[in-house]
Protein backbone atom coordinates (compact mmCIF):
# COMPACT_ATOMS: atom_id res chain seq x y z
CA UNK A 1 0.00 0.00 0.00
CA UNK A 2 0.86 3.82 -0.26
CA UNK A 3 2.74 4.97 2.35
CA UNK A 4 0.24 7.98 1.80
CA UNK A 5 -2.50 6.01 1.89
CA UNK A 6 -1.97 4.24 5.41
CA UNK A 7 -4.51 5.59 8.29
CA UNK A 8 -2.75 6.99 11.16
CA UNK A 9 -3.53 5.62 14.70
CA UNK A 10 -4.68 8.55 16.88
CA UNK A 11 -1.78 10.38 19.21
CA UNK A 12 -3.76 9.07 22.67
CA UNK A 13 -3.62 5.33 21.11
CA UNK A 14 -0.37 5.21 20.32
CA UNK A 15 1.22 7.28 23.24
CA UNK A 16 -0.64 4.13 25.49
CA UNK A 17 0.79 1.63 23.61
CA UNK A 18 4.19 3.14 23.09
CA UNK A 19 4.13 3.65 27.37
CA UNK A 20 3.34 -0.34 27.37
CA UNK A 21 6.41 -1.15 25.27
CA UNK A 22 8.44 0.87 27.19
CA UNK A 23 7.68 -0.66 30.84
CA UNK A 24 8.23 -3.61 29.98
CA UNK A 25 12.24 -2.87 29.39
CA UNK A 26 14.51 -3.34 32.43
CA UNK A 27 15.30 -0.97 34.79
CA UNK A 28 18.76 0.38 32.57
CA UNK A 29 17.39 -1.32 29.38
CA UNK A 30 20.30 -3.84 29.47
CA UNK A 31 18.94 -7.33 28.84
CA UNK A 32 20.42 -10.59 31.15
CA UNK A 33 21.53 -13.35 29.21
CA UNK A 34 19.85 -16.70 29.30
CA UNK A 35 21.52 -19.74 28.55
CA UNK A 36 19.13 -22.15 28.54
CA UNK A 37 18.23 -23.26 25.04
CA UNK A 38 15.27 -25.64 25.70
CA UNK A 39 12.44 -23.06 25.80
CA UNK A 40 10.37 -23.49 22.82
CA UNK A 41 9.79 -20.94 20.08
CA UNK A 42 6.88 -18.87 20.62
CA UNK A 43 6.28 -16.75 17.77
CA UNK A 44 3.50 -18.42 15.16
CA UNK A 45 4.02 -15.47 12.52
CA UNK A 46 3.50 -11.76 11.65
CA UNK A 47 0.60 -9.50 10.65
CA UNK A 48 -0.61 -5.79 10.44
CA UNK A 49 2.15 -4.58 7.88
CA UNK A 50 1.95 -1.03 7.12
CA UNK A 51 3.87 1.28 5.31
CA UNK A 52 3.94 4.01 7.59
CA UNK A 53 5.88 7.18 5.76
CA UNK A 54 9.07 7.85 3.42
CA UNK A 55 11.97 9.59 5.64
CA UNK A 56 14.29 10.43 3.41
CA UNK A 57 14.31 11.74 -0.49
CA UNK A 58 11.50 13.46 -2.41
CA UNK A 59 8.46 13.10 -1.21
CA UNK A 60 9.36 12.26 2.25
CA UNK A 61 7.54 13.53 5.94
CA UNK A 62 11.45 15.09 6.44
CA UNK A 63 12.71 17.74 4.40
CA UNK A 64 16.15 15.85 3.64
CA UNK A 65 16.23 18.20 0.43
CA UNK A 66 17.49 21.51 3.21
CA UNK A 67 20.95 19.14 3.99
CA UNK A 68 21.30 17.69 0.34
CA UNK A 69 20.21 13.85 0.87
CA UNK A 70 18.02 13.25 -2.75
CA UNK A 71 18.63 9.83 -2.14
CA UNK A 72 19.94 7.30 0.45
CA UNK A 73 20.10 4.06 1.95
CA UNK A 74 20.32 1.48 5.31
CA UNK A 75 18.75 3.04 7.98
CA UNK A 76 20.73 1.62 11.34
CA UNK A 77 19.90 2.86 14.90
CA UNK A 78 21.79 4.16 17.67
CA UNK A 79 20.26 5.73 21.17
CA UNK A 80 22.10 7.89 23.46
CA UNK A 81 19.52 9.33 26.11
CA UNK A 82 16.78 10.50 24.46
CA UNK A 83 18.49 10.96 20.88
CA UNK A 84 18.17 8.18 18.03
CA UNK A 85 20.80 8.64 15.36
CA UNK A 86 19.66 7.01 12.58
CA UNK A 87 23.03 5.52 9.87
CA UNK A 88 22.86 5.62 6.41
CA UNK A 89 24.87 4.40 3.55
CA UNK A 90 25.77 6.02 -0.01
CA UNK A 91 24.71 9.48 -0.19
CA UNK A 92 23.42 11.63 -3.12
CA UNK A 93 22.48 15.43 -2.89
CA UNK A 94 21.62 15.45 -6.80
CA UNK A 95 19.72 13.12 -8.22
CA UNK A 96 17.57 12.94 -11.63
CA UNK A 97 14.10 12.09 -10.74
CA UNK A 98 14.39 8.82 -13.49
CA UNK A 99 17.36 7.63 -11.65
CA UNK A 100 17.41 4.04 -10.23
CA UNK A 101 19.85 3.02 -7.28
CA UNK A 102 22.43 4.43 -5.77
CA UNK A 103 23.31 7.72 -8.28
CA UNK A 104 23.69 11.28 -8.50
CA UNK A 105 25.92 13.93 -7.67
CA UNK A 106 27.26 15.12 -4.59
CA UNK A 107 28.19 12.00 -3.35
CA UNK A 108 28.65 10.87 0.54
CA UNK A 109 29.97 8.01 1.64
CA UNK A 110 27.58 7.97 4.57
CA UNK A 111 25.75 10.84 6.54
CA UNK A 112 23.40 10.66 10.08
CA UNK A 113 20.50 12.12 11.23
CA UNK A 114 19.08 12.01 14.63
CA UNK A 115 15.72 12.31 16.33
CA UNK A 116 13.99 12.56 19.60
CA UNK A 117 10.89 11.54 18.31
CA UNK A 118 9.72 8.58 20.47
CA UNK A 119 6.06 8.26 18.99
CA UNK A 120 7.34 6.05 15.72
CA UNK A 121 2.99 5.50 14.87
CA UNK A 122 2.96 8.19 12.31
CA UNK A 123 6.84 7.91 11.26
CA UNK A 124 9.96 9.32 12.73
CA UNK A 125 10.89 12.93 12.72
CA UNK A 126 14.52 14.23 12.33
CA UNK A 127 16.00 17.20 14.68
CA UNK A 128 18.84 17.46 13.18
CA UNK A 129 21.72 16.17 10.73
CA UNK A 130 25.55 15.37 11.48
CA UNK A 131 26.32 18.68 8.74
CA UNK A 132 29.09 20.24 7.45
CA UNK A 133 30.18 24.29 7.93
CA UNK A 134 26.95 25.23 6.21
CA UNK A 135 24.87 22.69 6.90
CA UNK A 136 24.59 20.41 4.58
CA UNK A 137 24.71 16.68 5.76
CA UNK A 138 28.60 15.34 5.98
CA UNK A 139 30.05 12.19 6.28
CA UNK A 140 30.86 10.81 9.68
CA UNK A 141 34.11 9.04 7.82
CA UNK A 142 34.28 9.87 4.32
CA UNK A 143 35.24 7.37 1.30
CA UNK A 144 38.58 7.23 -0.86
CA UNK A 145 36.00 6.85 -4.32
CA UNK A 146 38.27 5.20 -5.70
CA UNK A 147 37.12 3.64 -9.23
CA UNK A 148 35.08 0.15 -8.37
CA UNK A 149 37.49 -2.42 -9.56
CA UNK A 150 40.72 -0.54 -8.90
CA UNK A 151 41.44 -2.40 -6.30
CA UNK A 152 41.56 0.41 -3.97
CA UNK A 153 38.21 1.36 -1.42
CA UNK A 154 35.03 2.51 -3.24
CA UNK A 155 33.08 3.78 -0.10
CA UNK A 156 33.12 3.21 3.46
CA UNK A 157 29.61 2.08 4.52
CA UNK A 158 27.88 2.36 7.92
CA UNK A 159 26.51 -1.12 9.63
CA UNK A 160 25.50 -0.39 13.10
CA UNK A 161 26.26 1.30 16.31
CA UNK A 162 26.58 0.60 19.96
CA UNK A 163 27.05 3.83 23.15
CA UNK A 164 29.49 3.15 26.02
CA UNK A 165 27.60 5.77 28.14
CA UNK A 166 27.92 8.71 26.06
CA UNK A 167 30.51 7.75 23.50
CA UNK A 168 28.98 6.67 20.30
CA UNK A 169 30.31 3.96 18.72
CA UNK A 170 29.98 3.05 14.44
CA UNK A 171 31.12 0.06 12.98
CA UNK A 172 31.73 0.39 9.30
CA UNK A 173 32.69 -1.60 6.08
CA UNK A 174 35.57 -0.50 3.37
CA UNK A 175 34.14 -1.70 0.33
CA UNK A 176 36.54 -2.74 -2.48
CA UNK A 177 34.70 -3.76 -5.14
CA UNK A 178 30.51 -3.91 -5.88
CA UNK A 179 29.73 -6.87 -7.90
CA UNK A 180 26.88 -8.44 -9.21
CA UNK A 181 23.59 -7.44 -7.21
CA UNK A 182 23.80 -8.55 -3.40
CA UNK A 183 27.91 -9.31 -3.94
CA UNK A 184 30.89 -6.92 -2.74
CA UNK A 185 34.22 -7.13 -1.89
CA UNK A 186 35.28 -5.69 1.41
CA UNK A 187 38.93 -4.46 2.43
CA UNK A 188 38.08 -4.50 6.13
CA UNK A 189 35.53 -3.51 8.67
CA UNK A 190 36.32 -0.95 11.66
CA UNK A 191 35.12 1.16 14.20
CA UNK A 192 34.51 5.17 14.58
CA UNK A 193 33.67 7.16 17.54
CA UNK A 194 32.16 10.11 18.49
CA UNK A 195 33.34 11.47 22.04
CA UNK A 196 30.78 15.02 21.48
CA UNK A 197 27.71 13.60 20.52
CA UNK A 198 27.98 12.82 17.26
CA UNK A 199 28.82 15.97 16.29
CA UNK A 200 32.73 14.97 15.38
CA UNK A 201 34.16 11.12 14.39
CA UNK A 202 37.46 9.86 14.60
CA UNK A 203 38.48 6.49 13.74
CA UNK A 204 39.20 3.89 16.19
CA UNK A 205 42.67 3.10 15.64
CA UNK A 206 44.81 -0.84 15.68
CA UNK A 207 40.73 -1.75 15.78
CA UNK A 208 39.56 -3.70 12.62
CA UNK A 209 38.37 -7.56 11.25
CA UNK A 210 39.83 -8.76 7.66
CA UNK A 211 37.63 -8.25 4.59
CA UNK A 212 37.55 -11.77 3.87
CA UNK A 213 36.56 -12.65 7.29
CA UNK A 214 32.89 -13.03 8.65
CA UNK A 215 32.73 -10.31 10.49
CA UNK A 216 32.47 -7.16 8.29
CA UNK A 217 28.82 -6.66 9.04
CA UNK A 218 27.52 -6.27 12.03
CA UNK A 219 24.22 -5.93 14.14
CA UNK A 220 24.88 -5.42 18.06
CA UNK A 221 23.36 -5.55 21.62
CA UNK A 222 24.32 -4.78 24.96
CA UNK A 223 23.54 -7.71 27.31
CA UNK A 224 24.22 -8.75 30.78
CA UNK A 225 26.27 -12.02 31.27
CA UNK A 226 27.82 -13.39 34.12
CA UNK A 227 27.53 -10.16 36.06
CA UNK A 228 28.97 -8.06 33.59
CA UNK A 229 27.79 -6.14 30.82
CA UNK A 230 29.02 -6.76 27.21
CA UNK A 231 27.91 -5.77 23.49
CA UNK A 232 27.50 -8.68 21.67
CA UNK A 233 27.56 -8.23 17.94
CA UNK A 234 26.63 -10.75 15.02
CA UNK A 235 27.92 -10.79 11.80
CA UNK A 236 28.19 -11.76 8.22
CA UNK A 237 30.54 -11.39 5.87
CA UNK A 238 30.54 -9.21 2.98
CA UNK A 239 27.22 -9.38 0.28
CA UNK A 240 24.32 -11.27 0.99
CA UNK A 241 24.61 -14.91 0.83
CA UNK A 242 26.67 -15.92 4.24
CA UNK A 243 25.82 -16.82 7.02
CA UNK A 244 26.10 -15.53 11.13
CA UNK A 245 28.63 -15.08 13.63
CA UNK A 246 29.20 -14.14 16.85
CA UNK A 247 31.45 -12.18 18.73
CA UNK A 248 31.28 -10.18 22.06
CA UNK A 249 33.49 -7.36 23.81
CA UNK A 250 33.03 -5.84 27.53
CA UNK A 251 30.99 -2.55 27.41
CA UNK A 252 34.22 -0.42 28.36
CA UNK A 253 35.52 2.18 26.14
CA UNK A 254 39.16 0.39 26.91
CA UNK A 255 37.85 -3.26 25.96
CA UNK A 256 35.60 -1.86 22.82
CA UNK A 257 39.08 0.20 22.04
CA UNK A 258 41.94 -3.02 22.36
CA UNK A 259 41.18 -5.66 19.32
CA UNK A 260 42.80 -8.50 21.64
CA UNK A 261 39.28 -7.80 23.89
CA UNK A 262 36.88 -9.04 21.38
CA UNK A 263 35.97 -12.55 22.11
CA UNK A 264 34.16 -15.53 19.63
CA UNK A 265 31.64 -17.74 19.83
CA UNK A 266 33.08 -21.13 19.51
CA UNK A 267 30.14 -23.57 20.41
CA UNK A 268 28.72 -24.89 23.30
CA UNK A 269 30.35 -27.67 25.40
CA UNK A 270 28.72 -28.91 28.33
CA UNK A 271 25.28 -25.98 27.72
CA UNK A 272 28.13 -23.25 28.83
CA UNK A 273 29.14 -21.19 25.58
CA UNK A 274 32.53 -21.11 24.90
CA UNK A 275 34.16 -17.72 23.55
CA UNK A 276 38.02 -18.20 22.04
CA UNK A 277 40.57 -15.34 21.36
CA UNK A 278 40.98 -16.47 18.07
CA UNK A 279 38.79 -15.23 15.28
CA UNK A 280 39.31 -18.49 13.11
CA UNK A 281 37.14 -20.94 15.98
CA UNK A 282 33.86 -18.57 15.49
CA UNK A 283 31.02 -20.55 14.62
CA UNK A 284 27.72 -20.45 12.68
CA UNK A 285 24.90 -19.75 14.87
CA UNK A 286 22.93 -19.35 11.87
CA UNK A 287 22.99 -20.86 8.16
CA UNK A 288 21.83 -18.91 5.26
CA UNK A 289 22.24 -16.20 2.79
CA UNK A 290 21.47 -13.67 5.41
CA UNK A 291 21.50 -9.57 4.15
CA UNK A 292 22.13 -6.74 6.17
CA UNK A 293 20.89 -8.09 9.62
CA UNK A 294 19.35 -6.40 13.21
CA UNK A 295 18.93 -8.00 16.25
CA UNK A 296 16.98 -6.90 19.19
CA UNK A 297 15.65 -8.82 22.88
CA UNK A 298 11.69 -9.11 22.05
CA UNK A 299 9.97 -7.77 25.50
CA UNK A 300 6.50 -9.40 24.17
CA UNK A 301 7.96 -13.14 23.26
CA UNK A 302 10.94 -13.02 25.62
CA UNK A 303 12.95 -14.20 23.01
CA UNK A 304 15.46 -12.73 20.36
CA UNK A 305 14.62 -11.26 16.92
CA UNK A 306 16.37 -11.38 14.06
CA UNK A 307 15.62 -8.99 10.87
CA UNK A 308 17.24 -9.32 7.25
CA UNK A 309 16.88 -10.01 3.78
CA UNK A 310 17.22 -12.86 1.50
CA UNK A 311 16.30 -13.43 -2.48
CA UNK A 312 14.39 -10.19 -2.50
CA UNK A 313 12.39 -10.84 0.87
CA UNK A 314 12.63 -9.35 4.23
CA UNK A 315 12.54 -12.46 7.01
CA UNK A 316 12.50 -12.46 10.91
CA UNK A 317 13.61 -15.37 13.14
CA UNK A 318 13.46 -15.91 16.65
CA UNK A 319 16.73 -17.13 18.63
CA UNK A 320 16.26 -18.75 22.06
CA UNK A 321 20.17 -17.70 23.06
CA UNK A 322 21.87 -14.75 21.28
CA UNK A 323 23.91 -18.39 19.83
CA UNK A 324 20.84 -19.90 19.29
CA UNK A 325 18.62 -22.34 18.38
CA UNK A 326 17.58 -20.14 15.33
CA UNK A 327 13.88 -20.93 14.71
CA UNK A 328 12.54 -20.81 10.98
CA UNK A 329 13.14 -17.65 8.87
CA UNK A 330 9.21 -16.15 8.10
CA UNK A 331 8.31 -13.85 5.79
CA UNK A 332 8.25 -10.08 7.27
CA UNK A 333 8.20 -8.31 3.89
CA UNK A 334 7.62 -9.69 0.36
CA UNK A 335 9.46 -8.77 -2.19
CA UNK A 336 6.68 -8.98 -4.66
CA UNK A 337 4.73 -6.01 -3.24
CA UNK A 338 7.79 -3.93 -2.39
CA UNK A 339 10.81 -4.72 -5.13
CA UNK A 340 14.39 -3.87 -4.32
CA UNK A 341 13.78 -3.69 -0.45
CA UNK A 342 16.68 -4.79 1.98
CA UNK A 343 18.25 -3.72 5.25
CA UNK A 344 15.06 -3.85 7.84
CA UNK A 345 16.43 -2.38 10.88
CA UNK A 346 15.30 -2.56 14.48
CA UNK A 347 15.36 -0.44 17.26
CA UNK A 348 14.16 -1.25 21.03
CA UNK A 349 13.30 2.45 21.22
CA UNK A 350 10.43 1.78 18.86
CA UNK A 351 8.06 -0.92 20.25
CA UNK A 352 4.81 -0.49 20.71
CA UNK A 353 1.68 -2.69 22.13
CA UNK A 354 3.83 -4.37 25.23
CA UNK A 355 6.66 -4.89 22.33
CA UNK A 356 3.91 -6.81 20.33
CA UNK A 357 4.10 -4.02 17.46
CA UNK A 358 7.47 -3.52 15.86
CA UNK A 359 8.61 -0.74 13.79
CA UNK A 360 11.59 -0.83 11.26
CA UNK A 361 13.13 0.99 8.35
CA UNK A 362 13.29 -0.21 5.14
CA UNK A 363 15.45 1.01 2.04
CA UNK A 364 13.71 0.75 -1.56
CA UNK A 365 16.40 0.15 -4.20
CA UNK A 366 14.27 1.70 -7.29
CA UNK A 367 13.94 4.80 -5.57
CA UNK A 368 16.86 4.48 -3.05
CA UNK A 369 15.26 5.92 -0.25
CA UNK A 370 14.81 5.19 3.61
CA UNK A 371 11.04 3.94 4.28
CA UNK A 372 9.27 3.50 7.44
CA UNK A 373 7.33 0.03 8.44
CA UNK A 374 5.25 -1.50 11.35
CA UNK A 375 4.10 -5.16 11.87
CA UNK A 376 2.59 -7.07 14.54
CA UNK A 377 4.37 -9.92 16.38
CA UNK A 378 2.10 -13.29 16.60
CA UNK A 379 2.93 -14.86 19.51
CA UNK A 380 1.83 -18.87 19.83
CA UNK A 381 -1.21 -19.21 22.75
Amino acid sequence: MSHAAVARRSLAAASVALALGLAACSGDGVVTVDPNPDRPFVLEGVSGLDEIAQLTGPDAMNDTASVSVAGTDLGSMVTVGDRTLFLFGDTFGERDPESIGGQGGFWRSNVAAWSTDDDPSDGISFDGWVDDEVGLAAALIEGDHDANGAGGEVTKIPTYGFAIGETIYVAYMSVRFWGEPGAWDANRSALIVSRDGGESWEPVEGVEWPGDSNFVQFATAEVRDGGEDWIYFWAIPSGRFGGVQLMRVRATEDAVEDQSAYSYFAGVEGGTPRWSDDLQDAETVVEGTIGELSVMWSTYLERWIMTYSDAGNAYIREGITPWGPWGDPIELVPGSEYPGLYSPYLSPRYVSDDGRRIYFTLSLWGPYNVFWFSADLDRKG
